[in-house]
């Protein structure tokens, strides 16, 4: 598995709108978090099979939907050409996904605050993770960890100006780019497509 998402080893991250002043979309990050998720847990698809192909397969095992499994082989496709380019955009910017997020979480408190514990179950990593994502963002000046003069044990992590030009640098590239990437389809058709990826979504436990 790539661990380009972070210093180390960042899995996947759930991040989603900030203040509402901020104007992020939260069903755009939403989007883009939900099919990163299932990048990063596939083989990149590159090869899509043709129908004859798939007929042949489900000629072998009956359980075969073909038109359920071009639909999913289509989905991983678009995840990872998607989940590729945004890793190429950020990377423009001297950034990797895990950081990216991380500093939206902070960004979306009202206080730019949030604690380690925190911010590593609203990625969805585990905290060793989350050290090594605050270490390197840490080190860039992007955020800052304030330790509770009363219990070190307590840390605060905030979102330095430092961090927060990064993110007025990327973030209007970013929604001009989601503007041009959704520009084929209509506010009904990506209403659609959102409820159609919840779909799909409620029933992932399929592969548990």
């Amino acid at each position: 598995m790539s661990d380009r998402y972070s210093d180390d080893g960042y899995r996947h991250a759930s991040a989603w709108g900030g203040k509402d002043s901020t104007k992020l979309h939260p069903t755009a990050l939403d989007m883009v978090r939900w099919l990163t998720i299932i990048h990063l847990i596939m083989l990149q698809v590159r090869d899509l099979p043709s129908s004859d192909v798939l007929r042949r397969f489900a000629q072998r095992y009956p359980d075969a939907d073909v038109s359920a499994v071009a639909t999913l082989l289509t989905l991983l496709r678009v995840a990872t050409d998607l989940s590729q380019a945004l890793d190429a955009f950020l990377a423009r910017h001297g950034l990797l996904q895990g950081r990216w997020w991380v500093l939206i979480l902070l960004f979306r408190e009202e206080t730019l605050e949030s604690s380690p514990s925190v911010l590593a179950e609203k990625s969805g990593v585990s905290r060793a993770t989350m050290t090594g994502l605050l270490d390197g963002l840490e080190r860039d000046h992007l955020v800052q960890r304030l330790f509770d003069s009363t219990d070190r044990r307590r840390i605060t992590v905030r979102l330095t100006s430092e961090g927060q030009a990064v993110l007025d640098a990327v973030m209007p590239d970013y929604y001009r780019r989601v503007r041009v990437l959704m520009a084929g389809l209509d506010g009904t058709q990506r209403t659609l497509l959102q409820s159609m990826l919840g779909l799909v979504q409620s029933e992932i436990d399929a592969f548990a």
